[in-house]
């Protein structure tokens, strides 16, 4: 299996029983390794070069936070700005994320059709998160799912277990 490291940033977790249950899955496999960007960075002082050296030992990356006001939790597009050094795309250096693995699981409370053009906030959870999918392109890794949880907050236990069991079968792939 893959060692996978999860950046996993939710300011609310308390009170988002679906994102718990989710990352319990992580915590007891011992070839994930959760870091709670909210637990790890309370003050919003990344430690970038400690995060950067920490990116060269996983295989695999899970990118797990529900859609806050319309985007990324801020502390993730902080931690994104800060980790994701541009130095590691200057010519001859080494890329550490280039062609590794990166799966991004979204959580939302809204319904799946307020997400589309025609909907009610006429844009799509990928044009939400485009600047974590853009910054990721970037540095050359592979994409391969985007896994999106409509209604988290309205999910029951069994709804909860059957996206964490297809979220799981889409890691083995």
């Amino acid at each position: 299996m893959k060692k996978t490291l999860v950046v996993f940033a939710h300011p609310y977790l308390e009170h988002s029983n679906s994102n718990v249950e989710l990352i319990n899955f992580y915590v007891r496999h011992q070839h994930f390794t959760l870091r709670d960007l909210y637990e790890d960075y309370p003050d919003f002082h990344i430690a970038a070069f400690r995060e950067r050296k920490r990116l060269n030992n996983y295989d695999r990356f899970i990118f797990q936070f529900p859609i806050i006001w319309f985007g990324m939790p801020p502390l993730l597009r902080l931690w994104i700005d800060e980790v994701f050094d541009r130095d590691w795309l200057k010519e001859g250096e080494y890329n550490p994320l280039e062609g590794k693995e990166v799966h991004i699981l979204v959580t939302t409370g809204g319904k799946e059709r307020s997400f589309t053009k025609t909907g009610t906030y006429k844009y799509t959870i990928d044009e939400l998160i485009s600047g974590l999918i853009v910054s990721l392109n970037v540095f050359k890794v592979n994409i391969k799912n985007i896994k999106i949880v409509y209604e988290a907050n309205k999910l029951t236990k069994k709804e909860i277990i059957l996206h964490k069991k297809e979220f799981m079968e889409l890691l083995n792939q």
